[in-house]
């Protein structure tokens, strides 16, 4: 059996997010550079690096927290990975679902390559359902 990569990244994303860390280290493939690719530039953390230890490369994360006024922490990624080995879910451009109304964000692997909800509306190109992020 092989491992679900994306799963793993979205864990260790709302892990992080949960416990306050200010970042998180994933290993480096294809896949997840573009998914950081889209959650650096939808503004859902603050900053990459690539990062090689031991002939390995990795990509450190710096999330982002929100304030309150008590000072608390809130987080602010809210990741559901929708498709998976077991069960794929596929959409066309017309039925990609709308999360909270457009706030958040669909990343759908199409044949174009990995992009989020609005571009594959735009491109009107459907694919695999990955995460739902808000």
């Amino acid at each position: 059996m092989g491992r679900d990569t994306i799963a793993d990244i979205i864990t260790s994303i709302r892990n992080a997010d949960m416990n306050r860390k200010g970042t998180v280290r994933i290993a480096s493939t294809n896949i997840t550079e573009n998914m950081v690719k889209i959650l650096l530039r939808e503004g859902f953390i603050q900053n990459v690096r690539k990062h090689r230890a031991n002939k390995k490369y990795f990509l450190v994360l710096t999330l982002q927290h929100r304030r309150n006024s008590k000072g608390r922490y809130r987080t602010v990624l809210n990741l559901k990975r929708i498709s998976r080995p077991g069960l794929r879910i596929y959409s066309n451009y017309q039925q990609i679902p709308r999360i909270l109304g457009g706030m958040g964000i669909v990343i759908l692997s199409t044949s174009q390559g990995i992009m989020t909800d609005r571009e594959a509306r735009l491109e009107r190109i459907g694919g695999e359902v990955l995460c739902y992020i808000w």
